[in-house]
């Protein structure tokens, strides 16, 4: 199994048990995919819930520019919605997750296919 691969279970359990969904594996594949090789560096691989400029970065970089979304302030309410269902005291919320649980409730998987 690849490192990428046992990444993507990680994710996939964090998923089942920390939010109690179970995972579309092929889009939290495409998803991590996505993600580049930012999941392989311990920082990057995870998102700061408290930090404004991460946060900034998830909403331009991921939800305007790979999800084509406006930017309003629906964005900045979703990614705080995520934030608390991924629990905010979870100090490991990964980035992977944290994209796909956007993508899902943007309803913008088709940007996947």
């Amino acid at each position: 199994m690849s490192k990428r691969d046992e990444l993507i279970e990680k994710y996939a359990a964090d998923i089942k048990d920390k939010l109690g969904q179970t995972p579309d594996m092929d889009l939290l594949t495409k998803v991590t995919i996505g993600c580049g090789p930012a999941i392989y560096n311990a920082d990057a691989a995870t998102v700061s819930g408290t930090d404004k400029s991460e946060l900034e970065t998830v909403k331009k970089n991921f939800l305007i520019k790979k999800l084509g979304l406006k930017d309003d302030t629906k964005l900045d309410d979703a990614i705080n919605a995520v934030i608390e269902q991924y629990g905010a005291s979870n100090r490991n919320k990964y980035r992977a997750v944290v994209y796909y649980l956007l993508t899902k409730h943007f309803g913008k998987e088709a940007v996947y296919n």
